[in-house]
């Protein structure tokens, strides 16, 4: 690892199993970045108050301080919670956690959406592991982001723990049925849903471009710190990145 590697800061939830070893196979090739991880407890989701109530924006600031402690050149929250929470309270707390670490800040739902403008996509399916409703809330404010949501496939589930245990199985069937469905691209939404590695496969045998949210939250950090150099075999965002990005 060179000095002048890359220092990505990424902040997860205490129960997720797959940010952390997913991420490092993305990068598996590149030895000119590094990924610096913080938790900040997180167990069950779902609309109710006292599990909304988990992503209070001081848990972040802190979480913020304690990897800007690492001089990273981005911390990004690599977590879904803006997605029915709202974008623009994702987009408050990004300002809070610069300010906090001293660098640009992004999210997993901040990410998803600029990868969806970036592809102009027009007919959004979602995949995701929550319940109706958490995905209902889902689907409203990425309406009001300007992706109307064509087919959406929920698994149903509230501990975020179990999210991991869904099986690459499961995960083609539902995607297969949103593709069939007409969609120009899928986002699967959740950071501790096993997907990055299936994007490709998925790709080449519908044409449907997937936005997986650790693959997006990555690709949006590496923009943020000016790395654009192109992540070959998890798909086409990861291979197409953008131009070095200034803001969200």
């Amino acid at each position: 690892m060179r000095p002048t590697a890359r220092r990505i800061g990424m902040i997860t939830p205490s129960s997720n199993t797959v940010v952390e070893p997913v991420t490092g196979a993305l990068l598996d090739t590149r030895q000119d970045v590094s990924v610096h991880f913080t938790r900040l407890r997180v167990t069950s989701i779902s609309l109710d108050p006292a599990d909304t109530r988990q992503f209070g924006q001081d848990s972040f600031v802190e979480a913020s301080r304690l990897l800007g402690d690492a001089r990273v050149d981005v911390v990004a929250w690599n977590g879904t919670s803006g997605s029915w929470l709202g974008p623009d309270r994702d987009e408050r707390l990004c300002r809070a956690m610069a300010r906090a670490a001293g660098t640009p800040a992004t999210t997993s739902t901040l990410a998803i959406l600029t990868a969806l403008r970036t592809r102009a996509v027009r007919r959004l399916g979602l995949l995701t592991p929550y319940t109706p409703d958490v995905g209902a809330a889902i689907a409203a404010h990425y309406a009001g982001q300007g992706f109307p949501v064509h087919v959406a496939r929920h698994f149903g589930r509230t501990t975020n723990y179990d999210f991991a245990l869904i099986t690459d199985a499961e995960l083609d069937d539902a995607f297969g049925g949103l593709a069939a469905a007409g969609c120009d691209a899928v986002a699967v939404v959740c950071t501790n849903v096993r997907a990055a590695h299936l994007a490709a496969g998925w790709e080449s045998r519908t044409g449907v471009l997937v936005v997986d949210s650790v693959a997006a939250t990555l690709w949006h950090a590496l923009g943020l710190a000016g790395d654009t150099t192109p992540i070959t075999g998890y798909g086409g965002l990861l291979a197409r990145p953008p131009a070095a990005l200034t803001q969200r």
